[in-house]
Formats: structure tokens, C-alpha cells, sequence
């Protein structure tokens, strides 16, 4: 009802379960999957996981609340585009929708700031092969691609980036391209996990 009366979306289709989700996408192609987490019998993170890993997948967008951040990090990891609060507004959710239909992040600095923080709580696993690919990989970036990331890892948004480094908002928003085709990233929220991961925040 939230989607169906704006001009520039159309609902293509619905799938009651996760197990659904894979053949609703074939049969309808749509630019963007809005995913319940809390599905009966194949809940929308291992949907989500399925869906990112086949060929030219469509844009994620999961619902959830905030007692759920691990499944949260584990949808992002997985490649969606950001997550909804349930109680969001409708005007949110449509703007949402559209940001990830264009390929942008839906989590604001200040989410990814409090979800970063929750990851820095608690218990270190022990032996973490995350951290040692993290690092693998960030060790492949130039100096200044390396603190753009860490930036992104403390949550900046791009005019706070360009004024800590001392480069204009285009350049900024260039490095980050450059950043996700380097390290084969969705978005900025799955760079900040990276870094997270590789003990730089």
C-alpha cells in the first residue's frame, strides 16, 4: 500500500517466505528486494545471502528492528543495501527504496556510527580468519584509500571525510567508487564493516 501509489515505483511482486523470494525474482526481475528478516521457513537473511550471490542480483533492502544487530551485519555482510526500522515512516521507506534502487547505501552515518559501536562491544572471537582477509585486502589500497576507508569505518559521511582530509566532496565520492570496485563491495556500510574487521576502528 506504502509503494504502490508513488510515480516512480511498481510493486512487480510478493513472496510470502524466503524459501519464495528466488523465484519471484526470476519471474518478476525487480531493481529492489524489500526482505523480512523473520520469515516461517527460510528467513530473509539466508534469502538475502542467496539472492547476492547469483548472477546480477537485484538491490536488498532488509526490515528489521534494533535488537536484531548481529542479523543486521549479517545481511550487510551479505551484500543488502542498508535496513529499515519497521516503525520507519512511509516517506522514509519510499526515499529508501530509491537510494538503493540507485545503488546507494541506506544506512545514515549516525546508524552506521551505532552499529560500528555495537561491534566494538563485547567479546572478541578468537582465531578470525575475517580479520586476516580484511587485512589482506585493505593492504592492496594506496595510502589515501586507506584513510578514506578507516574514515568510513568511523562512520563519516562524505563532508566530513573531504574536511579531515582535505579533499572536495567529488573527490571524495571518487575514492569511494574507486574503494567498492576495488574491494569488490556493494557499499560504504560494508567498507566500514571491512575496516571493523581488520582492527583499524
Amino acid at each position: 500500500m506504502i509503494l504502490g501509489g508513488v510515480p516512480d515505483v511498481r510493486v512487480v511482486g510478493e513472496a510470502a517466505d524466503g524459501d519464495e523470494v528466488p523465484a519471484a525474482v526470476a519471474r518478476c526481475t525487480p531493481d529492489v528486494v524489500l526482505m523480512d528478516i523473520r520469515m516461517p521457513r527460510v528467513d530473509g537473511l539466508a534469502a538475502t545471502e542467496t539472492l547476492r550471490a547469483s548472477p546480477d542480483p537485484p538491490e536488498v533492502l532488509v526490515l528489521t528492528t534494533f535488537d536484531a544487530d548481529e542479523q543486521v551485519l549479517r545481511a550487510l555482510r551479505a551484500g543488502a543495501g542498508g535496513f529499515l526500522l519497521k516503525d520507519t515512516p512511509p516517506a522514509e521507506i519510499v526515499r529508501a527504496v530509491l537510494r538503493v534502487a540507485a545503488g546507494e547505501a541506506t544506512l545514515s552515518p549516525t546508524v552506521t556510527r551505532q552499529l560500528i559501536s555495537h561491534l566494538t562491544v563485547g567479546p572478541t572471537p578468537g582465531p578470525d580468519r575475517r580479520r586476516d582477509r580484511a587485512l589482506r585486502l585493505l593492504a592492496g589500497l594506496t595510502e589515501r584509500e586507506h584513510e578514506v576507508a578507516v574514515a568510513l569505518g568511523h562512520g563519516r559521511t562524505n563532508a566530513e571525510i573531504s574536511a579531515e582530509l582535505f579533499m572536495s566532496v567529488a573527490t571524495v565520492k571518487a575514492y569511494v567508487s574507486r574503494l567498492l570496485t576495488k574491494l569488490e563491495l556493494n557499499n560504504r556500510v560494508q567498507v566500514a564493516l571491512l575496516v571493523h574487521d581488520a582492527g583499524l576502528v
